[in-house]
């Protein structure tokens, strides 16, 4: 695996991006960045990340064995990863809100953005962008924000977290690609923020409606119990969780 830090770049994720296009790399490749000048997040959301306080990088990963259609396996690969790692540290009550955001209570800790490189119906390599809030104690502007600093009152080797973090991940991924899917969807189901909990959810349309998350379908849609017992999946775009 190839490392690469830099002091400032756009998006770790963006900077692998150009590299595929014009390099077209065959080993893993990490880039680290001090600061993110365009970070993203889920929904286009901006990552703010105060410089050389956090973990800010993206990993890209070639997959010989991954159909398009389990691309959400890849989400569950890398959320219970990044989950696994500070599960050991310990941070307290983690959780993984769906699709993959890392909470420790109901306050984020870490984001994490996978964009797929697709050729006919296979995924041939992705590229996994991590934000994870470390030694940063302020967060203006920003609500049910954490940090492992703020949790735990300890100060961390960045280093030896991202090690830590891409030892996992590489473990995860392999086992992926070498299965085809994610045999872990109900270890991601137990560890799921707010399941079977009545909940608050806002639709498309910006409607307001309660509902018990129970899981996941098959292809990564949030699976929603409302009224009547009823059960209905929705994707990224079509529900958000109030909390």
């Amino acid at each position: 695996m190839q490392l690469i830090k830099l002091d400032a770049t756009d998006s770790t994720n963006l900077y692998l991006k150009n590299l595929w296009l014009n390099d077209h790399p065959e080993e893993d490749v990490v880039v680290v960045a001090e600061k993110q000048l365009k970070g993203r997040g889920q929904r286009g959301s901006s990552w703010q990340s105060e410089p050389g306080k956090n973990l800010t990088f993206s990993l890209l990963k070639r997959f010989h064995n991954l159909d398009v259609q389990n691309q959400f396996h890849l989400n569950i690969a890398v959320s219970l990863a990044i989950y696994s790692v500070l599960k050991k540290i310990p941070i307290p009550d983690l959780f993984v809100k769906w699709p993959n955001d890392i909470l420790s209570g109901n306050s984020k800790i870490c984001g994490i953005l996978v964009e797929n490189i697709l050729q006919k119906q296979q995924i041939q390599a992705s590229i996994i962008g991590v934000g994870l809030n470390v030694n940063q104690t302020e967060f203006p502007g920003l609500s049910h924000v954490s940090s492992l600093k703020l949790i735990t009152g300890q100060n961390r080797h960045l280093d030896e977290l991202l090690q830590d973090i891409l030892d996992q991940l590489q473990t995860n991924l392999q086992q992926l690609d070498i299965a085809g899917n994610c045999q872990s969807i109900p270890a991601y189901e137990e560890v799921l923020f707010r399941k079977d909990k009545p909940s608050t959810f806002k639709d498309a349309q910006g409607e307001l409606f309660m509902g018990f998350i129970r899981g996941v379908s098959p292809e990564g849609k949030l699976r929603v119990e409302l009224e009547d017992l009823i059960l209905k999946d929705f994707d990224l775009k079509e529900v958000q969780l109030m909390y």
